[in-house]
């Protein structure tokens, strides 16, 4: 029982994130590219060096798409390169504009800085239940649940539901992390 609670608890952290806009910077791939590129001047060794490093681009892609990118969608910026604004969030020519017709909280940073949080503890509140108590500074407190039911898994924010995840989809994902 407390190995499948400490693997919903796994499913339940990797879900949420992975349930933000994974588009982002790439940093740590970049890190990567740097480095190949800095090895040698030639092109061709270059592209070899590139095939000896394909895992390591597979690792650090899945890394920047799941954690670091997600970190910067709702902090703004990017822990690795320290860069922001976050790319979702830069100045383009777009074709279609939405924007002006949304509630002006759903086309900001939502979190504009971690640093201000001063801890987040999660729990099992039930077989079915997890949560995430998270602190901030100023004494401000607020819950992350995950609520298992026959068939998915809702999440809420606040007692606000923010999204349902279907448990297919939770099943598919740590299968291809290997959880």
């Amino acid at each position: 029982m407390k190995a499948k609670a400490v693997k919903m608890a796994a499913v339940v952290a990797v879900g949420v994130s992975s349930l933000t806009g994974c588009m982002g910077q790439m940093a740590t791939t970049g890190l990567v590219s740097k480095f190949n590129l800095e090895i040698v001047d030639n092109r061709y060794a270059r592209e070899g060096m590139f095939l000896l490093l394909s895992p390591v681009y597979g690792l650090t892609g899945a890394v920047d798409l799941f954690i670091f990118n997600a970190i910067e969608f709702w902090t703004g910026t990017n822990p690795i390169s320290g860069k922001s604004p976050a790319v979702v969030d830069m100045k383009t020519k777009n074709y279609i504009k939405v924007n002006g017709q949304l509630d002006p909280a759903l086309t900001e940073v939502p979190l504009t800085s971690t640093r201000d949080i001063e801890k987040a503890t999660l729990s099992q509140v039930d077989e079915n239940t997890l949560k995430m108590e998270i602190t901030y500074l100023d004494g401000q407190q607020k819950t992350l649940r995950g609520v298992k039911g026959t068939e998915s898994v809702d999440f809420y924010l606040d007692d606000e539901l923010i999204t349902t995840v279907s448990n297919q989809e939770l099943n598919d994902y740590i299968t291809s992390a290997q959880i």
